[in-house]
């Protein structure tokens, strides 16, 4: 009976130890960056958010939320990039850039779709008076569903409430948008 509570002690104990490296490991600074909050294509959002003026770390959140970093992710409901743009969204942003010769698979190019991605970006931030929190839900849940919101709900420009957001994915996203903003904030911006 001892042998066995002595072995059972021994195995709880290298199991905590276990639990707390493994922990130690997952919070270092060094696995938030590598595996859970990455940052590649850093010197194209830096680019494109400083031309459309946009926080460089919330595109990243939002790339990391809408595409996990995968350039050639597709949503179920067509979606494309990075950045996730809708094909019809990529010709209105390619038509108030400009740009001839618009194709939906340009959207799957990373430069294409943060480029458009960043401006589109900025274009709700302008339209929203630099509200982030209805900039991301209107990125997410549509500029329409958003304006009809604030004036259902007597919503000003000062609105910060996610909780009130009627869209469970959009709240939802707007919230995980958010958190990871303050991460890639707190790992890269230093």
């Amino acid at each position: 009976m001892l042998r066995i509570s002595t072995w059972l002690t021994r195995l709880l104990f290298a199991v905590i130890l276990l639990a707390m490296v493994g922990l130690g490991v997952y919070y270092s600074d060094w696995f938030q960056r590598k595996v859970v909050y990455p940052f590649p294509y850093q010197a194209l959002i830096f680019q494109y958010s400083r031309e459309n003026e946009v926080d460089p770390y919330l595109v990243a959140a939002v790339i990391r939320t809408e595409s996990k970093f995968i350039s050639s992710a597709r949503s179920p409901k067509g979606a494309l990039g990075l950045m996730q743009m809708m094909p019809e969204t990529g010709q209105w942003v390619a038509g108030q850039l400009n740009l001839a010769g618009y194709q939906p698979g340009l959207l799957t190019d990373p430069e294409t779709s943060v480029r458009f991605g960043t401006w589109y970006l900025a274009s709700l931030k302008k339209e929203f008076n630099g509200n982030e929190v209805l900039m991301l839900a209107a990125y997410n849940g549509g500029r329409g569903n958003v304006k009809q919101w604030m004036r259902q709900m007597s919503w000003g420009e000062g609105f910060r409430d996610i909780s009130q957001i009627p869209f469970t994915e959009t709240r939802e996203y707007v919230t995980r948008v958010l958190h990871a903003r303050e991460r890639y904030r707190d790992l890269y911006g230093r």
